[in-house]
């Protein structure tokens, strides 16, 4: 009998779940917290242990093959609490002659590879999952395709637009226990979310909670910038100058906490890109740290939809992160392997792109993300810039893009441009 709860809202990582469960042995679905990994494993699983009960955990950590026992598919919920678990997992699996669709783990976290002894690969497959898109809450029509911009497939059409609908949705986030309970009340979520993440999660892993919130803010006040270790160990030093530290002693003071943010899913790093799949600028580019959902920088830097409304830089950036998180969801739809990233562009001549999808057989996409529908023809230079640049680059295999478009908060059309730049609301995108 399915465990499917009767309340539960299809997600678009569902139909990549129930592919990899025919594929492989067993998934792990892993993201942050409350994102709805439980919910979505139950909906394809038969049977449930949650490791983080506190009258199972003692039991798994004695004889680990307990958390194995009952119905196939199996969901080992927060596996991570106990690591030994993975190891178990691959072994049963490869007993049984790599039988698929026999568990799904679910983790919040990362587990350091020492407690590990096998990567699972071939094994156990892995998915991200992240906060709910627009598209899966119901607050895009879905009128466009990320799949289809891809393909060339779009229609121009009359959209109605909301700014304070934006703002509401920034600062209430893709969490899916915040889609029935007032607006007001919603905003609760990302901020205690945030208190177990800096109270109980960071001082698991023998971190200061409070520098952990000092470190976080200051990610959250620099959103959409390649955030170096020196600009935010001022930010969060208290006045102890930064020259008293060598940059390898101002690293060494930060990176753990980085490291922590990134093991919980909570920043994802946006990578650079260039053309050219071999170039070094790929990798010499300084990554942009995101949130994992826009309500928690909103959180963080205590803003609530009203006010907002008139801090237009804030509004724009937090809108860069809504879209950014959007994109990321609708890019993991598309069955690529490796799964399409979400990068962005920026080089010596100033010019800046802010995200670029490329696709494992070439085609790539590059979008500019624009709070305002006056912003279009900005956005419309900078992206016509990057396709003449690409297109005569000679080590650049695919010159043309598959799509420029511009994703917007406001606007009154889905359109194109007379420079072939599609125009897009954010309430319009689906996967």
């Amino acid at each position: 009998m399915s465990l499917q709860p009767s309340a539960y809202r299809p997600r678009i990582i569902d139909e990549k779940l129930a592919r990899a469960l025919k594929a492989f042995g067993a998934v792990e679905v892993a993201g942050p917290k409350f994102c709805g990994k439980t919910w979505s494993s139950m909906a394809q699983g038969e049977s449930i242990v949650h490791i983080d009960d506190d009258a199972v955990q003692p039991a798994i950590e004695l004889d680990a093959s307990l958390a194995l026992e009952g119905a196939r598919p199996h969901i080992i919920d927060e596996w991570q609490e106990v690591p030994k678990i993975w190891d178990t997992v691959r072994r049963y699996v490869d007993a049984t002659g790599n039988e698929k669709g026999q568990f799904i783990l679910t983790g919040s976290s990362t587990v350091d590879k020492r407690q590990v002894s096998h990567s699972g690969a071939g094994r156990i497959a892995r998915l991200h999952m992240r906060p709910m898109s627009l598209a899966e809450s119901g607050d895009s029509d879905q009128s466009v395709s990320l799949r289809g911009l891809f393909e060339g497939s779009f229609e121009q059409r009359a959209v109605k637009t909301d700014v304070r609908s934006l703002a509401r949705l920034i600062c209430q986030g893709g969490w899916p226990a915040s889609l029935d309970v007032d607006p007001s009340l919603a905003r609760d979520l990302p901020a205690q979310y945030l208190a177990a993440l800096f109270e109980v999660s960071a001082r698991k892993a023998d971190l200061d909670p409070y520098l952990a919130r000092r470190v976080a803010v200051s990610l959250a006040g620099n959103t959409g910038k390649t955030l170096t270790y020196k600009t935010l160990f001022a930010d969060v030093s208290e006045g102890e100058p930064s020259s008293k530290l060598s940059d390898a002693g101002v690293r060494e003071r930060l990176e753990p906490y980085l490291s922590f943010f990134k093991a919980q899913y909570f920043i994802e790093d946006q990578r650079g890109w260039d053309a050219p799949i071999k170039s070094r600028s790929r990798v010499r580019t300084k990554p942009k740290r995101t949130f994992a959902d826009p309500s928690l920088p909103a959180s963080l830097l205590g803003v609530a939809p009203e006010r907002l409304l008139f801090e237009t830089q804030l509004f724009g950036n937090l809108f860069e992160e809504l879209c950014l998180r959007d994109l990321r969801v609708y890019a993991a739809a598309l069955q690529q392997a490796p799964e399409a990233e979400v990068l962005y562009y920026a080089d010596s001549d100033g010019l800046e792109v802010d995200a670029v999808i490329e696709l494992a057989d070439g085609r790539w996409g590059a979008l500019e993300i624009k709070l305002s529908d006056e912003k279009v023809p900005e956005a419309v230079r900078s992206l016509t810039r990057l396709a003449n640049k690409v297109s005569s680059n000679p080590a650049a295999r695919n010159k043309e893009p598959a799509f420029l478009a511009v994703l917007v908060g406001k606007a009154a059309f889905c359109r194109k441009t007379p420079e072939g730049v599609y125009v897009v609301p954010i309430t319009s995108l689906t996967a």
